[in-house]
């Protein structure tokens, strides 16, 4: 049996590093269709202007995208260094996206951003809009891959367990990339990516125009911003509900988690705006809710239930005692692999091994197993509801203010007149922050409402790690965080330098000279 203390020093670690590489992940993925926009107009008119803010903003994305390459090289290393058994398990299956990930999308990213940067003097007008383009179709296909995986993990579709590798194995490789979770998760995360970038861009142009300087340029970026995150911050909302409707489908514990609905209620369920979690007893203290408004997110119908997390755990429970039969025939084939009428009734009872494989967290021989413990086992499969419940609920809050934002910043950018309006412009500087916020708290909803699992339903987590001491990951955690955090501060500087010069840093001297009083 894995100690506990490693197991939540490995989930750590690999958290912090995961947390940290999400800083710069989002804006390089908004920011990069910014450039092609840019780009598309200064080679549709000619204005120079448009070329200046390709440059300008290009150069704020390479210094994010460089730092973000760094922080990401060391989350693949740890799959092999800090969750070995994990990798050994779903090795058949997890390796194939992350390696075309490598092999095709990061490989097109990083050379056309060498000819994005250095190509100016070197292509035409539209050749280096086709790098651009390029470019930006390689960040986006990079994600794709890796949401790939991550959806994988999420919904294990495509794929069987082996007893006699003792591993998962790929049988379907279409359904694992065309798995309805991970197609959700990736327009969903790039979406969000692009309300950062655009937030990012109006938010420093907000800026400029406070401060009553590079007026100009601030404009039209300021505009572009706005039209690209609205659409943007739409693309969230809608593509959110759908994902909820596909955690409905695969991962009810997770969902029903997320809403505290503790009992499965009569379609279609209500939606709790607020509650007070009783995780003891599992219950809710105090709950503010509209009816029908979680069945028809979660089932998008009127008639189908969703389980509430008492249910589940009486099902789980079903299903611990199943897995205990599961692990102990597995035992026995290992021993006797040509038995025919084993592998029969393993075959029978395969689905629930991993329910089994919970107790190992308690016991070596499932001889040892108490009904007790298979009660232990069965509340271990529901996550912590206050934490997911109110992040969830944090996260969308932010999500609809930031709609708001951009809508009354489109809505000013037609009408004109949002360089006088420093009520909006404060707004929108403040707000810079947000869409990092949002998206950190996203991918903890997504990653602890999965748990007790590494692969949902599958495997479970105190299974996964690598046989490590507990000094050496205290050692290599605070080298991590000290490290990410080294990073991060020269970002934050690079980022706040580059951002202080403005246009100004091209060397052009085109708006040094630029006040409040220029003409759009």
């Amino acid at each position: 049996m894995v100690s506990e203390q490693l197991v939540d020093l490995s989930r750590l670690q690999f958290a912090a590093t995961a947390m940290y590489h999400f800083l710069f992940v989002p804006l390089t993925i908004g920011m990069v269709w910014m450039l092609v926009i840019m780009e598309s107009v200064y080679v549709m008119t000619g204005k120079t202007i448009y070329k200046d803010m390709t440059r300008f903003w290009g150069k704020l994305f390479g210094i994010n995208f460089a730092l973000g390459v760094t922080t990401g090289i060391t989350l693949e290393f740890q799959f092999g260094t800090n969750w070995a058994y994990y990798s050994h398990y779903v090795g058949d299956i997890f390796g194939a996206p992350l390696a075309i990930e490598g092999l095709m999308a990061f490989f097109l990213e990083s050379t056309f951003i060498g000819l994005f940067f250095f190509g100016w003097d070197r292509l035409s007008r539209q050749q280096h809009l086709l790098v651009t383009i390029l470019m930006a179709v390689g960040t986006n296909l990079s994600a794709l891959w890796i949401l790939i995986a991550n959806g994988w993990m999420q919904n294990p579709v495509g794929s069987e367990f082996s007893y006699e590798t003792m591993r998962m194995e790929l049988t379907d490789f279409w359904a694992v990339v065309f798995n309805p979770v991970a197609q959700g998760k990736f327009v969903h995360t790039v979406s969000a990516g692009y309300v950062t970038g655009a937030m990012f861009v109006l938010s420093i142009s907000a800026w400029y125009l406070l401060r009553g300087r590079d007026v100009e340029f601030a404009k039209r970026s300021f505009r572009i911003a706005a039209a690209f995150g609205f659409a943007s911050i739409c693309s969230v909302i809608v593509l959110g509900d759908e994902s909820g409707y596909a955690l409905g489908e695969a991962q009810q514990t997770k969902l029903a988690a997320m809403e505290a609905m503790w009992e499965t209620e009569p379609a279609p369920a209500s939606f709790n705006v607020i509650a007070v979690p009783n995780e003891a007893e599992m219950k809710n203290d105090f709950a503010l809710h509209i009816p029908w408004v979680m069945g028809l997110i979660g089932t998008r119908s009127l008639d189908k239930e969703l389980p509430g997390l008492n249910q589940i755990y009486a099902l789980n429970r079903e299903r611990v005692k199943v897995g205990v039969e599961a692990v102990k025939l597995l035992e026995a084939l290992r021993k006797n692999p040509q038995d025919a009428a084993l592998r029969e009734a393993f075959d029978k009872v395969k689905d629930d091994l991993g329910f089994g494989l919970l107790l190992k967290k308690y016991v070596a021989s499932m001889d040892d197993v108490t009904p007790e413990l298979i009660d232990r086992a069965a509340r271990d499969t529901l996550p912590k509801v206050t934490p997911l419940f109110w992040t969830f609920r944090i996260m969308v809050a932010l999500g609809f203010a930031m709609l708001a934002l951009f809508g009354l910043a489109l809505w000013y950018s037609i009408k004109g007149d949002f360089a006088q309006r420093p009520w909006l412009l404060k707004w929108a500087l403040w707000f810079l922050p947000m869409p990092w916020i949002s998206c950190e708290m996203g991918w903890f909803v997504a990653e602890y409402g999965r748990q007790p699992w590494t692969i949902y339903g599958v495997l479970p987590t105190h299974l996964s790690v690598s046989t490590l001491t507990v000094n050496s990951l205290y050692g290599s955690l605070a080298g991590f965080v000290g490290f990410y955090t080294l990073l991060l501060i020269v970002e934050m500087y690079l980022m706040v330098k580059f951002a202080r010069q403005g246009p100004g840093s091209l060397g052009t001297g085109r708006y040094m000279n630029e006040t409040h009083h220029a003409h759009a």
